[in-house]
């Protein structure tokens, strides 16, 4: 599901997409523009600090996601583990735990605190001659099979 570049439409997406399809883990994929061959493991989603205008032309009141909510919320995928234990030939991946103030970190913040902290956030570069879309659909397929692998949720 793509969610718009728009603070409140993106939240309001995925609220339903906890309350309706009730997951038991959300991965969100976002575009790191300035990464060249580098995917990004967010290890977590920051409540404020949010006041870049959207493509709307508005930010959040008071910068915040969430009014009650904590300051921060941690996946529950620990992604310094993984990120320790996978390697995808031909692209480096890195850990971060800030994935900027903006839709990203504001969608993913969300997510982590509609779905208790089950979901995690990948950011990736954009598609060039040494990233493909296959290239970057395996990458992504191997990283989520083995953040599956931590929820105990694997199949075949």
């Amino acid at each position: 599901m793509q969610l718009p570049v728009v603070y409140q439409k993106a939240k309001d997406k995925v609220f339903m997409i906890w309350t309706t399809l009730q997951p038991r883990l959300t991965v969100h994929i976002g575009l790191a523009p300035s990464a060249k061959a580098i995917i990004i493991l967010e290890q977590c989603g920051k409540n404020k600090g949010y006041q870049e205008m959207d493509a709307c032309g508005f930010h959040p009141e008071g910068g915040c996601c969430m009014l009650d909510g904590p300051e921060k919320i941690e996946s529950t995928i620990n992604m310094k583990t993984l990120w320790k234990n996978i390697s995808v030939e031909g692209i480096d991946i890195i850990f971060s735990r800030d994935a900027g103030r903006y839709i990203c970190d504001y969608t993913y913040y969300a997510s982590l605190y509609y779905g208790n902290g089950r979901a995690a956030f990948i950011h990736v570069p954009p598609l060039s001659k040494s990233v493909t879309a296959d290239f970057l659909g395996k990458a992504l397929q191997t990283i989520i099979l083995e953040m599956l692998k931590q929820c105990g949720e694997e199949r075949e």
